[in-house]
């Protein structure tokens, strides 16, 4: 392993201010980074930054240290292209979402996380491989096969439990639970893609309680939007609206309201709610135009504007707002097709060919209609729950207006084959 390089540019910064370590640690621990992750510098890690250990800090340190400092990273000495030691290798900032999972792997191979994770006490290093760890994983779902986040997940929570009963302090307890809350949300969410309900829930529950517990209202929020998810599957749409608006209560200014509001959008949607569907809507793009752009959107516990787009698109198509409901479609495929013709978001481009299938055959075009509907089941998706659920819209649509069509009965037929796969382990989908 290569030996660290220092980090003359931070050092010389900090002696320029006449600052001793302890008062820069100060000083960024002021600095307003936000609701989501509350900064802990202190003189230790500020020895590591100087030392070269840490060649990229995570996103809410490098804010706070151009916050503080009125300078970027690079000018303080910090490389996205440069390496430290075993435990603080570096993840290029804009990882793509194919590459998050070896990249997690990577952080997790050397050998000494490996001896942190096997000690007693908890290492500042341990906590920023842990946390960029969940965010790797976070990024890789849109992308990777549910069977394999779910086990890498789990292997990740079991370590994080082995930690939490070590020899700790009340902060690095704090921590611990924030980053098991993150991953126990993350599996219970890999759980749903793969039929498996009540471990699902069971997930939902635990990230819930652990937020509950550190007064995470971000946390407890996406618990919630995990329960708005699940009614809205499994139609039970009064659900979806109660879960949504109990959700927006605690979760603060931040990813999981504008979530949350477009769950409920989507639920007001399928009970033909126009206005109040409408409002919402607006009212989400309204929260999110005040968030930040963030720098990962492929994360999944961070919404964006292409969420926006691809939430809106949905909800407009079961409000029968078909212009609407076209456009935002079209915009979300084009939006996550890559220029060689494969997608970094197969779920949201296949439920775009659902909305697409369903304006289609209500504007009495059958092939096109059909067509589409045959796209979404050609994507390599993550999910089979929500696709067989999307995919049941647009069959109702069909067999009501094109029973005798052939095409019609071609996609029925192959819907029915997902539907008949995924009911095997999903009894409570049966009518």
């Amino acid at each position: 392993m290569p030996d660290s390089i220092p980090n003359v540019q931070l050092r010389a910064w900090r002696n320029a201010q006449q600052l001793t370590r302890a008062e820069f640690a100060e000083r960024i621990n002021r600095t307003p980074v936000g609701i989501k992750e509350r900064l802990a510098v202190d003189e230790e890690r500020i020895r590591r930054w100087e030392a070269g250990e840490v060649s990229w800090p995570r996103a809410p340190f490098r804010l706070a240290l151009t916050q503080a400092t009125g300078l970027q990273p690079e000018d303080l000495g910090f490389s996205p292209t440069k390496r430290g030691n075993g435990n603080s290798r570096l993840i290029e900032a804009h990882v793509m979402p194919v590459d998050a999972l070896r990249a997690e792997a990577d952080l997790y191979g050397t050998m000494e996380l490996a001896q942190q994770l096997q000690a007693s006490d908890v290492g500042t290093g341990t906590l920023e491989a842990l946390a960029e760890a969940v965010d790797l994983l976070c990024r890789a779902y849109p992308v990777v096969p549910a069977t394999t986040l779910r086990d890498r997940t789990q292997k990740r929570l079991a370590q994080v439990t082995r930690l939490l009963s070590g020899r700790i302090t009340l902060d690095q307890h704090r921590e611990l639970l924030v980053i098991t809350g993150w991953l126990t949300a993350l599996l219970g969410c890999v759980h749903y893609d793969l039929g498996e309900r009540e471990e699902a829930e069971t997930a939902r529950q635990a990230a819930y309680e652990m937020g509950r517990q550190v007064g995470h209202g971000e946390l407890m929020g996406w618990a919630h939007e995990m329960s708005a998810w699940f009614a809205l599957v499994e139609g039970r749409y009064e659900d979806v609206v109660t879960a949504a608006r109990q959700g927006q209560a605690l979760a603060g200014q931040s990813s999981a309201q504008v979530q949350l509001t477009l769950q409920e959008a989507r639920g007001l949607a399928r009970i033909g709610d126009r206005r109040e569907a409408d409002k919402a809507l607006s009212r989400g793009a309204d929260i999110l135009a005040k968030l930040p752009i963030p720098e990962n959107p492929d994360h999944h516990f961070v919404f964006d504007h292409a969420k926006w787009v691809f939430y809106a698109a949905t909800a407009y198509t079961w409000l029968e707002d078909n212009d609407r409901a076209e456009e935002h479609a079209l915009e979300t495929i084009q939006m996550h097709t890559r220029p060689d013709g494969t997608s970094n978001a197969p779920m949201r481009v296949a439920d775009a060919h659902i909305d697409l299938g369903i304006v289609h055959a209500r504007r009495g075009d059958l092939d096109a209609a059909v067509e589409q509907g045959m796209a979404a089941f050609d994507i390599e998706r993550k999910s089979l729950t929500d696709l067989v659920n999307r995919a049941g819209d647009l069959d109702r649509v069909l067999r009501q207006r094109y029973r005798r069509e052939g095409l019609a009965n071609d996609f029925h037929e192959r819907y029915a084959a997902a539907r008949q796969a995924l009911t095997a382990c999903r009894p409570d989908l049966l009518d």
